[in-house]
């Protein structure tokens, strides 16, 4: 980003492009499975980019989610193309006392700061590919309460 923007060009999405104006680069790291991106963008906030292409920024709180899935006995939630209320409240609201919620993929941490919301849920784990964590460049410490929750 010599330029100070960044660029996602995609051939998985022919015919668009996204570019953002670089405020500051916050991380950068070749994890065993990926190149990780963090930068504080002009417009948008935290920008997580993974591969190359953007994950999800503060402005819009946007995140991939493969599928969602609710069992009476835990929640399993993985982070398509769905807010992370909408990918959280839905399926929480839809299970009569949810405890124990998985988190897979979301290693942004919205989903679980969503899942939080939730008085009756006593435990979430958040699983990701990797091992490398950017949850501090979007979890804000002044969003939570003495109890850790938002």
């Amino acid at each position: 980003m010599p330029d100070g923007w960044f660029r996602e060009i995609s051939s998985q999405w022919p015919g668009q492009a996204i570019t953002l104006q670089v405020r500051k680069i916050l991380h950068v790291e070749q994890s065993l499975y990926q190149d990780v991106l963090v930068f504080e963008s002009e417009t948008y906030g935290n920008v997580l980019v993974l591969d190359g292409v953007i994950q999800c920024t503060e402005r819009d709180e946007f995140s991939y989610v493969h599928c969602l899935f609710v069992s009476f006995r835990s929640l399993l939630i993985s982070v398509c193309t769905r807010y992370q209320e909408m990918i959280t409240h839905i399926p929480l609201a839809s299970h009569p006392n949810p405890k124990r919620v998985l988190v897979i993929g979301g290693g942004d941490g919205g989903v679980v700061r969503e899942v939080l919301r939730h008085e009756t849920v006593e435990q979430v784990v958040l699983c990701d590919i990797d091992e490398v964590t950017w949850l501090h460049y979007f979890l804000n410490p002044c969003d939570v309460d003495s109890t850790g929750r938002p």
